[in-house]
């Protein structure tokens, strides 16, 4: 729910985030969702709605910049949204099915997000060894077969962004720069930055529908990053890239592997739950809901839960 109030806590994070993306160029959602997620508890599901209409608020200041500059080349974008878009309206379809409160779609929302972060850490080091193996062979092909691998690539950074907020910046910047090895790289950043506006937005207003955002943590966010995105920009030329990416990186590595190791760990305390009886195992799934949707459903204080062995996550 909207408050009048600023928390500081999510203005600071915003800030630093803002800051690392000025700087940088990348590390919005690679970052804000894990510190969504490990520092402030929130649910996967929801710290990922929440971060892609943060991103669909951040990126259309910068897609304006980019605008205003003349460094975006809509057939770029054109291309990478026909691919992204029904992408993006499939993955909110399937998990709507999935239904977001449960445990089922939680599952799936962490792995592919522990996948994506590790894939953005990837990139991140390996950039200049992809480009120096699959640049060549990608040079001398049929601008007809660019336009099809652009589309490709569109549909798989719109699975992988909105199942996962993570994706658009550091693997789609590093696929565009192969197919595109011509395009001057601020047209590149440009376009990949103006496609992410609407494919963020989309699938941050799918989230919402199912109310997985916290429009109250949006706002704080969007407070504190807004100057941090100003700050970046301004030091941007002294800091050096190289150190921040492996940095990125290995803050990636680290998340990446911990939501790896939950979603692992998942499985065997679900078993725990279906052994118990049907009342005692809503109840725990109730317990362990950290989803704003999901608290509100917990039992009423008139209620009294029935009478359950302890919960199997103290087996863990």
């Amino acid at each position: 729910m909207l408050s009048g109030s600023i928390d500081q806590h999510y203005a600071i994070a915003g800030f630093f985030v803002g800051t690392l993306v000025g700087v940088t160029g990348v590390g919005g959602g690679s970052l804000m969702t894990p510190i969504l997620i490990v520092l402030f508890g929130i649910s996967p599901a929801t710290a990922v709605g929440t971060d892609l209409l943060f991103a669909a608020a951040t990126k259309t200041v910068g897609s304006l910049v980019h605008g205003f500059n003349r460094t975006i080349d809509w057939r770029v974008v054109r291309r990478l949204a026909t691919g992204s878009i029904p992408a993006t309206g499939l993955a909110l379809i399937v998990l709507s099915w999935l239904n977001m409160r449960t445990g089922g779609a939680h599952q799936v929302v962490t792995a592919v997000l522990s996948i994506a972060l590790l894939l953005t850490a990837g990139a991140l080091v390996a950039r200049n060894k992809i480009f120096s193996v699959y640049s060549q062979r990608l040079a001398n092909l049929h601008d007809r077969s660019i336009a099809r691998l652009t589309i490709t690539m569109g549909a798989v950074l719109g699975i992988l962004v909105s199942f996962s907020s993570v994706g658009a910046g550091a693997i789609g910047v590093t696929a565009l720069v192969l197919l595109y090895p011509r395009v001057w790289t601020a047209q590149i950043v440009g376009s990949d930055i103006a496609h992410a506006v609407p494919l963020t937005l989309i699938a941050g207003l799918g989230y919402g529908v199912m109310g997985s955002v916290d429009f109250h943590t949006l706002v704080s966010l969007l407070a504190g990053s807004l100057p941090g995105i100003f700050v970046g920009s301004s030091i941007s030329a002294r800091v050096p890239d190289k150190a921040l990416r492996y940095l990125l990186a290995a803050v990636l590595i680290v998340v990446g592997s911990k939501l790896l190791i939950d979603v692992s760990a998942q499985p065997r305390a679900n078993v725990e739950a279906a052994r118990m009886t049907p009342g005692c195992a809503v109840a725990w799934r109730e317990e362990n809901a950290t989803d704003a949707i999901a608290r509100e459903r917990r039992y009423s204080a008139s209620k009294s839960p029935p009478d359950c062995p302890p919960s199997p996550k103290g087996d863990e």
